[in-house]
């Protein structure tokens, strides 16, 4: 792993996170957000930071689940135990949150994967089931709430409205090109290959040996997931249920914080699509944890919901359990596994 390019990453990451929170707060009472803020009720803090950690938990139970039903180690071998798989799961779950696009996750998970013994395919395949699950289960809620909640959205979300429209045809163009290459593998191989060329043509990138063998490593290991998903359509139909439980949880924490306070006049329901639709609005934008964006549109959002004094208050209650706490906490099991590694190292040098 490219050490630079990670210092450079978590420094864009604190410049935005510092430039977003002076935006935020620059010119409003912080001795009024902070007594609004002590008036969170414990009784509801709890469950949220609960949600919060089962989001990331549930990540690496689906990665731990069909590691196993893979049989990813053989020969009398185990696959990673459930604890090592939630490791992978939270230090994902830091370098998406650091990385434009949640993109630096997964390719450090598959480092540990492989790192620990498990087989290479067996690893890569296990991820992009996790990813295809989860942009397609985020489609269908996307599309949901734009059936039976249109004209309330538009509503709610004003100006966001078109984001919203946007994020959801990202996801989609996302989840087309992956079940593309999936399904026609050939077809996508050379289109991505003719685009390489094409490139290196207009001098925008340099001829690679290497980039072409990762274009088709990229392409195989799609198509192995789904060779693998076509025989296992019970296991898959078991992930898209734990993925369903796993997005809603990061929404219902927003109506626990709405409880936490103590407010009335707003259903569940409407404080859970309104949480969805903020999440699939930026979800693919390019930013490292979607910082700012989120911030601006919670406020725009919610305004009519967390009403007087208690919007700042309650967006940063939410959006620091949600992404700034796991963000630590994930921070954390990235230090702990550096630890471990290095005094394994030591141990046997």
């Amino acid at each position: 792993m490219d050490v630079k390019k990670r210092v450079l990453q978590i420094v864009l990451f604190l410049v935005i996170m510092l430039l977003t929170f002076y935006a935020l707060l620059s010119g409003r009472d912080l001795a009024q957000i902070g007594q609004a803020m002590r008036r969170m009720s414990p009784f509801y803090l709890i469950p949220a930071v609960g949600f919060a950690v089962f989001f990331v938990c549930a990540e690496g139970y689906m990665i731990w689940y069909l590691l196993r039903s893979m049989k990813a180690k053989k020969d009398g071998e185990r696959a990673s135990s459930l604890f090592r798989c939630i490791q992978y799961s939270f230090i994902g779950f830091f370098y998406s949150g650091i990385t434009p696009s949640a993109t630096g996750g997964q390719p450090v998970q598959l480092y540990y994967m492989n790192k620990d013994g498990n087989r290479g395919s067996d690893s890569t395949v296990v991820l992009m089931t996790v990813a295809v699950v989860y942009k397609f289960v985020l489609v269908v809620m996307g599309f949901g709430i734009l059936l039976f909640w249109l004209h309330p959205l538009r509503d709610q979300l004003g100006r966001y409205f078109a984001l919203y429209l946007l994020g959801l045809l990202l996801n989609v163009l996302l989840v087309i090109l992956i079940l593309g290459v999936m399904l026609f593998p050939k077809v996508m191989l050379s289109a991505a290959l003719f685009f390489e060329k094409l490139l290196i043509r207009m001098k925008v990138w340099k001829p690679s040996i290497e980039r072409e063998g990762k274009i088709r490593g990229f392409i195989d290991s799609y198509q192995n997931a789904v060779m693998w998903l076509k025989g296992h359509g019970r296991k898959l139909g078991f992930i898209v249920f734990v993925t369903v439980l796993q997005r809603m949880s990061v929404f219902v924490l927003t109506y626990m914080v709405y409880l936490g306070f103590g407010l009335k006049g707003s259903g569940a329901m409407q404080i859970i699509i309104l949480q969805a639709a903020v999440y699939i609005a930026v979800d693919m934008l390019p930013l490292p944890g979607a910082q700012g964006i989120t911030e601006l549109m919670y406020q725009a959002v919610f305004a009519h919901v967390f009403t007087g004094a208690y919007l700042i208050p309650s967006m940063l209650v939410s959006r620091g359990i949600n992404f700034y706490f796991l963000l630590i906490i994930s921070l954390m099991v990235v230090i702990a596994v550096r630890v471990c590694e290095k005094k394994k190292e030591q141990c046997y040098s």
